[in-house]
C-alpha cells in the first residue's frame, strides 16, 4: 500500500450509481479525512480551537456548495 492511500482512505461506493452521487461521495469522503486531521491537530495542541473551527467551518462551506452544484437539480426519486 502506498502512503497516499494509506493516508487518504476511501471506501467503495454503494449507492445509487450516478456521476453525481459518485462525486459527491469522493467530496463528502475527503471532507470526513480533513476533519479528522484537525480535530487531530486541536487536540494535539498544534491548531487552537478557534484554528480548528474556522477550517471546518471553510470545508463545510465547500461540502455545502458541492451538494448544490451536484445534487440540487435532480428531480426526486
Amino acid at each position: 500500500m502506498d502512503k497516499y492511500n494509506f493516508l487518504h482512505p476511501h471506501s467503495r461506493y454503494y449507492g445509487d450509481f450516478t456521476p453525481e452521487n459518485f462525486v459527491f461521495n469522493a467530496n463528502l469522503q475527503e471532507f470526513s479525512s480533513k476533519v479528522n486531521y484537525i480535530s487531530c491537530l486541536e487536540t494535539s495542541g498544534k491548531l487552537s480551537p478557534q484554528e480548528a473551527f474556522d477550517q471546518i467551518k471553510r470545508l463545510w462551506k465547500q461540502l455545502k456548495a458541492s451538494k448544490k452544484e451536484l445534487l440540487s437539480d435532480r428531480p426526486p426519486n
